[in-house]
């Protein structure tokens, strides 16, 4: 008879329950429908973020993402750290979850770890977007140049405000080529 490792099997549960948790999308937001991925490629400014730890302090910050070979979407990350006087960059991937005109992604940095990416307001020209992760701790305001015109801007804002995003701690990224020394 096989014995059974209740405390293992517990364990495991509780992991694939964080795993799959952190790709999730927060409570009463859905994302983006006619998401068109040729079109999202390219190169993408940070105007606006909840911080975290992994961007804390980071200035002229941008994502590019290109298709790869396989399939999925390459991304890369950048951004310069004027404390240390360098350019901080990391390389992930990104799939879709489920179908791909959904703007539902799930992105990773490190190996089979994955985050959500979810895309919840997309410009019909794709000049902007907001994104957010699983939970609304989560939160990015993208636009294809360094700045994004201030009444967009304050439309995302509220409409995040509305959703329970903290606002009142967004990050304004400055993307000013002084901002690099």
């Amino acid at each position: 008879m096989t014995r059974v490792n209740l405390p293992r099997i517990f364990l495991l549960g509780c992991v694939l329950l964080l795993i799959s948790g952190c790709t999730g999308i927060p409570a009463g937001i859905d994302t983006v429908t006619g998401f068109v991925p040729e079109r999202y490629l390219g190169r993408w400014y940070e105007i606006a973020r909840l911080d975290h730890s992994f961007e804390r302090g980071l200035v002229n910050v941008t994502a590019e993402y290109s298709l790869g070979a396989d399939g999925q979407i390459e991304v890369l990350n950048r951004g310069y750290d004027p404390k240390e006087g360098k350019w901080r960059e990391i390389k992930g991937t990104a799939k879709f979850v489920g179908d791909p005109s959904r703007g539902r992604l799930e992105v990773s940095f490190f190996g089979p770890f994955y985050g959500a990416y979810n895309v919840v307001a997309l410009d019909e020209e794709y000049r902007w977007a907001m994104v957010v992760g699983p939970t609304t701790d989560y939160l990015w305001i993208l636009a294809r140049a360094p700045q994004l015109d201030a009444k967009t801007l304050e439309t995302l804002v509220a409409r995040a405000k509305a959703a329970n995003f903290p606002v009142e701690t967004l990050v304004h990224v400055d993307q000013s080529p002084r901002a690099v020394r």
